[in-house]
């Protein structure tokens, strides 16, 4: 446990209270499908960066464990890719989901290639977007604090982030993003002076740690390196970056918004990466790099700033946890669910199923912790199955040159999203000595990635030939 003192304790209470109060006093102005899922599409410019800012960066107890154990090696592999595809989507894709004026990245597919594409498409953001990795990590944290079994501490946070989202809907999500969009950056401003005054400054930081800390590949293979690099393409399919382009108040809002928030993250990341430096010169031979974060906090804040860290890494995963459930919550209430149950919406209430569709996706994120409690791990893995199965065909919908008969991209996404399963379980049941020996040596990502374009450049020829 951490020690606390009941000021600590006051103001970590305190921010949940306010948290609450934001999302349970958000009304909408009508009970519409438009408005429940997109705020109405009426995000101002500082509402788009604030949500999408903090939204896209829970895993903060990744990446203080990534920092810890590879140094900025892990800006390089986790935050530079990211930039790259942030800033194309910014680029090729903001202006064009708001235009398309849909819903989800399912609603898109489905208007471009059909039923199946659009229910497997669902399957598989359902998938990318678990927020069972962000309850496990608020769960820890609290239990940290409290002492509490990380088992009820779960459900504890599952509750207090997911009860507003009933009645408020996104525009709940966006109203308490904006508060932990302050509170995540405080944090850690918080906890840097307080690390150059007890551990080093910034200069003798640099000069004391070991060279392996400061060099930016990490020793790790091309192949390693540009996995993470493709991983970054997560950005083009994320849906909480089509979600807040499709509610922003304009094209301009959209794209404006995600290049302002690129500079955010690169601020944040610095802020991060810094910090997680200082934990590996005071903090030696961590059993559990994961806690890296609190245990620099414990070590070097006093009363009262030790509750403020605290209350930012609690801020940033909350921010992520909250806008995944809502996320896949209407992925089950608005792209599943009434395509099979109700495709006449006979419920009588167009957001029934995006309700229902939080309490399973609530019910599902704890049978995954249940089941695999190491699920913070899993992003490299789902990053590597699900993003080249959903990358060709949200791409190609977006550009009608692109545009190919829907047999071959419901055939690519198939093939893209097993063969990199299968070379996973392969890798999985041929574990040696700390490897995963995949394949032909090759990444989970490799084969499916190629499967997919091989296939979707069958497609583009039958289409070429058809047209010449």
């Amino acid at each position: 446990m951490i020690n606390f003192n009941l000021l600590d304790y006051c103001l970590i209470i305190l921010y949940f209270l306010i948290a609450l109060i934001i999302g349970l006093r958000t009304k909408n102005t009508e009970n519409s499908k438009l408005q429940y899922l997109l705020a109405g599409r009426t995000l101002t410019l500082p509402a788009f960066v604030a949500t999408l800012v903090s939204t896209f960066y829970g895993g903060i107890l990744g990446v203080g464990e990534f920092v810890y154990t590879s140094g900025i090696s892990s800006w390089f592999l986790y935050a530079f890719p990211f930039y790259v595809f942030v800033f194309l989507f910014a680029m090729f894709f903001a202006k064009k989901i708001r235009q398309s004026n849909f819903y989800t990245i399912p609603d898109k597919l489905e208007k471009t290639y059909g039923k199946k594409v659009s229910v497997f498409g669902a399957l598989m953001v359902f998938l990318l977007i678990t927020p069972a990795p962000y309850v496990f990590m608020l769960g820890v944290i609290i239990s940290l604090i409290t002492g509490i079994s990380i088992f009820y501490s779960t459900i504890a946070c599952l509750l207090i982030s997911t009860v507003f989202l009933f009645k408020g809907g996104l525009k709940a999500d966006v109203n308490v993003n904006i508060f932990e969009f302050a509170l995540m950056y405080l944090g850690f401003i918080v906890i840097i002076p307080f690390c150059i005054s007890v551990i080093a400054t910034p200069t003798e930081l640099f000069s004391s740690l070991d060279d392996k800390y400061l060099d930016i590949t990490g020793g790790n293979s091309i192949q390693y390196i540009l996995v993470w690099f493709f991983i970054g393409a997560w950005a083009i399919v994320d849906p909480s970056f089509h979600q807040r382009c499709y509610a922003a108040k304009d094209e301009k809002t959209a794209r404006n918004g995600v290049l302002i928030s690129l500079i955010f993250w690169f601020v944040f990341d610095t802020l991060t990466t810094l910090t997680g430096l200082y934990a590996v010169l005071h903090l030696q031979n961590l059993e559990n790099p994961v806690f890296a974060y609190p245990l620099l906090a414990e070590s070097v804040l006093p009363t009262g700033f030790k509750a403020i860290f605290f209350i930012g890494l609690i801020a940033t995963i909350m921010s992520t946890l909250h806008s995944y459930v809502f996320i896949s919550g209407s992925t089950i209430g608005n792209d599943l669910f009434p395509k099979f149950f109700d495709k006449n919406n006979k419920s009588g209430d167009k957001n029934f199923y995006t309700q229902i569709g939080l309490v399973i996706t609530g019910l599902i994120s704890l049978l995954i912790i249940y089941l695999l409690p190491s699920v913070v791990s899993m992003w490299y893995t789902l990053g590597s199955i699900v993003v080249p199965a959903l990358l060709i065909s949200v791409i190609s919908s977006y550009y009608k040159k692109l545009q190919i008969n829907s047999n071959y991209i419901f055939t690519a996404m198939i093939f893209s999203f097993l063969i990199s399963l299968l070379s996973f379980i392969y890798g999985y049941y041929n574990f040696d000595n700390g490897i995963y020996n995949y394949f032909l040596g090759l990444e989970p990502m490799y084969p499916g990635l190629f499967a997919g374009l091989f296939i979707f450049s069958l497609g583009l020829i039958k289409k070429f030939r058809t047209t010449v």
